[in-house]
């Protein structure tokens, strides 16, 4: 299990042989502080005696976005500016001759009508993956080794007249290698050898991939144009922001590197000469990890026009910004890890009787090497130490037992918490196995009933030696950005200041090991000659002295920062399972298969701040559960206004704002009223279900992918339009049906809407407090089902193969996130990201092909 330690997504996928996720306490207590968590457990492909096999793939895929927003142009962007001014009781911004300007596009200088969507964005970008590896050996040593590469192009468009300087856009490209060497020494000794690594490069417009997505969402067709008239580039007045085309093409690009090189050697040696079963497997390991960084920076020249000239017609222009040269700043950082693992295991048979028992020793240190600054704690590594063990029963493979222990120790804490001890067991009854089952039902090949109960710690925190005082002798004034000689006695002004030291990190002596208890029963069936297979859980966990902050302390105690505790408890229950049914009809192989999970936790204790009301505390809701105002419609009228509990706490309402519901019923809506609403951006419920069909080398593979019990807010610059004036953008769709009182409408002629369900309240130009208040009103449910793989694939046959000298050749078409079915149509849901500034997923259709020599 080589590669447990690494992250997935630098793995090469042809190089993996297996792959294996451990979840319940009695499989992960054996990991020690690895397993709190779960664990997954990676084998990579190992060679085999026998002649050379060659495996070479190659793939090409065309990628788009799943969801690409769409905003409203300028003659409608106007229009509901407008709008949103009249409600406001203000003049209107556009007159009548400006609208019809923008419509008939007579004036793209003053009044533009940019699609940015089209002028930034690509249709789409292509992909490129190869693969070679190569296996083989003989009796005394086996090799595997293999080279890869992969390239993502970047979907954003470039400036023409630069290609030859650099590269603005966003793509990516990574090298893989990987060698695995087996040595037969003797008979029962093996040594292996792996070595494999990366090496990444990743390119970015000058203000990073998200600057610019986010750009695209606060700039509208009205903003500016991409050029003036004049060749000039634009700059929007306020706060000087930036064009989506400057941000993607004129400023620069960012270059990072990284470079990660893993390398373990292990020692298997079978004991069977003293007796039968007794195996002992020593691993080494080495790992370094390297990140490099180049940002070169420039500004261009930037304009704005202002108006025309009344005489001659020319425009009067603003320099808001000259040119900057080129700059440049530069950074590295970096790790190393060496781990250590040793394992005796012992496993053998009497007649109906097996018994098994493992001892593994780990010890495991990673410190960062670059760019440790001054603090000394950077320097020191990171460290653990493990011993555990596992002793397992069965009687022939009917009733099963296992017992495991964890004795694992941290740095991180301070002596006498530093080692945490974590018991676990399990036991399994194979009904399948009884007399009077196998005799009968011959047709059931496994019914197992499981359960395991055990414990896990985990030690995974941020701070480093919680345990221990930080001691400085100043003072930072966070609204002044100066350094202050002295201790802060509480006042929030940062008024009172005496000199001398001061606790900047008060220690927290007693910090340990957060401990989940964990339970598991579980059902394994598989009937029919295995044809159908089905594996279903209900897990839960308790999980206690979680690290967090403690803020049930009064502002009078002095304390700088809050310390730290094991304060928090947290219980998670559910279920998961998956099946599969295959059948063989003539020569058509078919497999069904699918699988579903969910789960569901609560806060049971978190240290927190005194609450009027029990209903205002994280306790007894979910984690990362929303809280926000109960939403009833909007105003209908000012009698409705009137006569509803006062509104006041954040602006005064009008008819088509939101109405709250006061739920302490003290008569006024303010935060009193903020309850638990909704789910969670962490869908509860996730599942997916596909199907596989072959025939005469035709194959055929299909995965829908959903997720559902989740829901997230959406805010942000396209969703409250015109909250910052000017700046922001209206999404298609998005003020469909909103709230248009009759006085509004009969000045612009327009439609009216007072329907106080209407899915958006009243146009407001400037911020509008009331509205944009957290509240379900502004809920969207995070459901969906995709499209998430197909494929369809044709293996030659071997006579047109052999004459190739080919063993196999396969071509091969596939899709991926090809169709999303969602009640949300405005960003990809299954990013749950409130403001959708975040760049999409991306859907592809692959063409490749496969050969084995």
């Amino acid at each position: 299990m080589d590669l447990k330690r690494n992250n997935l997504d630098e793995i090469n996928i042809e190089d993996i042989e297996s792959f294996t996720v451990l979840k319940d306490a009695s499989a992960t207590a054996i990991y020690g502080s690895k397993g709190a968590n779960g664990v997954v457990l990676i084998t990579t492909k190992h060679g085999k005696a026998g002649k050379v096999n060659i495996n070479a793939k190659v793939e090409t895929s065309y990628n788009t976005r799943t969801i690409t927003p769409e905003f409203v142009d300028g003659n409608t962007y106007a229009n509901l500016m407008n709008e949103a001014c009249v409600t406001r009781n203000k003049g209107f911004v556009f007159r009548p001759e400006e609208l019809e300007i923008i419509r008939l596009g007579l004036d793209p200088d003053l009044y533009p009508n940019v699609d940015w969507m089209d002028v930034l964005l690509k249709d789409g970008a292509w992909s490129y993956r190869a693969n070679l590896n190569l296996s083989g050996g003989g009796s005394t040593a086996r090799y595997f080794v293999s080279a890869s590469y992969v390239e993502d192009e970047g979907m954003y468009k470039t400036d023409d007249t630069l290609k030859k300087d650099y590269d603005t856009n966003a793509n990516y490209k990574r090298w893989n290698y990987r060698m695995n060497v087996d040595i037969d020494i003797t008979k029962t000794t093996l040594l292996k050898v792996g070595v494999s690594g990366s090496l990444a490069k990743r390119n970015s417009p000058g203000l990073g991939d998200n600057d610019v997505w986010g750009e695209l969402f606060g700039y509208n067709a009205l903003s500016t144009p991409v050029l003036y008239s004049n060749g000039r580039i634009p700059a929007l007045g306020t706060g000087n922001k930036t064009n989506p085309w400057v941000s993607a093409t004129q400023t620069g690009y960012n270059e990072n590197w990284d470079n990660n090189i893993q390398t373990n050697v292990t020692l298997e040696q079978n004991f069977d000469f003293i007796t039968k079963g007794l195996r002992f497997v020593g691993r080494f390991g080495y790992d370094t990890n390297n990140s490099n960084w180049i940002n070169r920076h420039r500004w261009p020249d930037q304009w704005k026009a202002l108006s025309r000239n009344p005489q001659n017609g020319e425009i009067v222009w603003d320099h808001v910004s000259g040119p900057s040269d080129m700059f440049q700043d530069s950074g590295s950082g970096g790790d190393r890890r060496e781990f250590l693992d040793l394992l005796l295991s012992w496993d053998r048979g009497f007649k109906d009787h097996h018994l098994g028992a493992t001892v593994r020793y780990t010890q495991d240190s990673k410190k960062q090497t670059v760019n440790i600054g001054t603090d000394i704690k950077n320097g020191v590594a990171r460290r653990n130490q493990g011993l555990a063990g596992r002793v397992t029963y069965n009687w022939n493979y009917r009733y099963f037992f296992d017992f495991n222990f964890g004795y694992t120790g941290s740095e991180n804490f301070a002596t006498g918490h530093q080692y945490g001890f974590f018991p676990a067991f399990s036991a399994a009854w194979n009904i399948a196995e009884e007399p009077i089952i196998k005799n009968n039902l011959k047709w059931m090949n496994m019914f197992k009933v499981r359960y395991s109960h055990g414990k896990v710690g985990n030690d995974n925190m941020n701070d480093r030696f919680p345990y221990l005082y930080t001691i400085q002798d100043w003072y930072r004034d966070g609204d002044n950005n100066r350094d202050l000689a002295g201790y802060n006695w509480g006042t929030a002004a940062y008024s009172n200041y005496y000199k001398g030291i001061h606790y900047s990190q008060v220690a927290s002596p007693y910090i340990t090991w957060e401990v989940a208890t964990k339970d598991d029963l579980g059902i394994d069936l598989s009937l029919f000659n295995d044809k159908f297979s089905a594996t279903v859980d209900y897990f839960y966990e308790k999980r206690t002295g979680i690290y967090m902050t403690r803020e049930f302390l009064p502002i009078i105690t002095g304390l700088e920062s809050k310390p730290r505790a094991n304060v928090g408890a947290v219980r998670s229950r559910g279920f998961d399972g998956h099946f599969s049914l295959k059948e063989k009809i003539g020569n058509v192989d078919m497999t069904i298969r699918g699988n579903m999970t969910y789960s569901k936790n609560e806060v049971l204790d978190k240290d927190e701040e005194n609450k009027v009301y029990p209903y205002q505390y994280e306790r007894g809701y979910r984690v990362d559960q929303e809280k926000g105002l109960i939403a009833l419609g909007l105003f209908k009228d000012y009698d409705d206004i009137r006569n509803s509990p006062k509104q006041t706490e954040w602006g005064v309402v009008q008819p088509g704002d939101i109405k709250y519901k006061d739920v302490n019923g003290d008569g006024v809506i303010d935060n009193g009223d903020r309850v638990a609403i909704g789910a969670t951006r962490r869908p509860n419920l996730v599942y997916g279900i596909g199907a596989s069909v072959a025939w005469n080398g035709f194959d055929f593979n299909v995965h829908f992918q959903g997720a559902g019990k989740s829901t997230f807010p959406i805010y942000g610059k396209c969703v409250f339009a015109f909250r910052e004036n000017d700046w922001g953008n209206i999404m298609k769709g998005m003020l469909e049906d909103r709230w248009v009182d009759s006085e509004t409408a009969e000045k612009l002629g327009i439609q009216a809407n007072e329907n106080p369900n209407a899915p958006y309240p009243r146009l407001t130009y400037g911020v509008n407090g009331n509205n944009e208040q957290g509240s379900t009103y502004w809920l969207r449910n995070g459901r969906y089902v995709r499209l998430k793989n197909v494929d369809i694939g044709y293996t030659l046959p071997k006579n047109i193969t052999n004459k190739l000298h080919f063993n196999n050749i396969r071509i091969f078409v596939a899709g991926s996130n090809l169709i999303t079915w969602s009640s949300f149509k405005l960003w990809d849901p299954e990013s749950t990201q409130p403001r959708g500034e975040e760049y999409p997923l991306t859907k592809s259709i692959t063409m490749g092909l496969t050969v084995n020599l």
